[in-house]
């Protein structure tokens, strides 16, 4: 999977910046709908998922410690950021997932709204330290987001893999948090194929796993992180 060395290389986000690493492959990002190369993204394996946990890991004690109405005004700032973004997150999604206008922008809303919904979640959840999402193809920015938002409104660090097909939306997400001021090392991302899953099912530090995507896709994920003796979250 080598790209062209014109495309911009999007790089990972470890510690609340963006994290540049030596590997030696990358991902080529294709337009949906034309298949040009859009962007590129390093193929990242152990050494760049443990970076990642141990960034999370650091983060989560001062994270947890905040109370809970803190936490859930960091989420609410950073949807009043989104929103202000929409436009170009629109762009991103449509571009690299094939979606339409309408479906691009409501993928926006349903994220501007779950951020804006932190401050009425009431449900209580048991956070699970540090949490690494895995998301598949068409699942490119509400679907991770909602299903990791419990655990950092709970007091989680989050790692997330997006899919190699979709990696902007994610990534200018945690752009989007720095923004709003949300501690650095609470949400990082990390790009790559099967080996950035089995480097975060191995890595040290990362308490739970959990998959959006479709049956067989969560069904690979689930077999990566069995051979590493993990189980997903239901």
């Amino acid at each position: 999977m080598s790209g062209s060395h014109d495309a911009l290389v999007i790089p990972l986000w470890i510690g609340g910046h963006a994290y540049l690493t030596m590997v030696q492959e990358f991902c080529e990002v294709r337009d949906a709908a034309s298949g040009e190369v859009l962007r590129r993204t390093p193929l990242a394996g152990a050494s760049e998922a443990q970076a990642a946990a141990d960034a999370a890991l650091q983060a989560k004690p001062a994270w947890a410690a905040l109370a809970a109405n803190e936490r859930a005004a960091h989420c609410v700032a950073a949807a009043e950021v989104l929103a202000g973004y929409a436009e170009h997150f629109a762009g991103l999604i449509g571009a690299e997932s094939g979606f339409d206008a309408a479906t691009a922008s409501a993928e926006i809303a349903a994220a501007v709204a779950a951020l804006y919904g932190a401050s009425a979640a009431t449900d209580a959840v048991t956070a699970p330290g540090v949490l690494a999402l895995v998301a598949g193809r068409g699942s490119p920015l509400a679907a991770p987001l909602a299903r990791a938002l419990p655990a950092l409104l709970a007091g989680s660090a989050l790692v997330f893999r997006p899919s190699p097909h979709e990696p902007s939306a994610l990534f200018a997400l945690a752009e989007v948090l720095a923004e709003a001021g949300l501690p650095g090392g609470v949400f990082n991302v990390v790009h790559g194929d099967e080996a950035a899953v089995a480097g975060l099912c191995s890595a040290a530090g990362i308490d739970a796993i959990a998959c959006v995507g479709e049956a067989g896709f969560r069904e690979r994920v689930a077999a990566i992180a069995a051979r590493h003796g993990r189980s997903l979250l239901a």
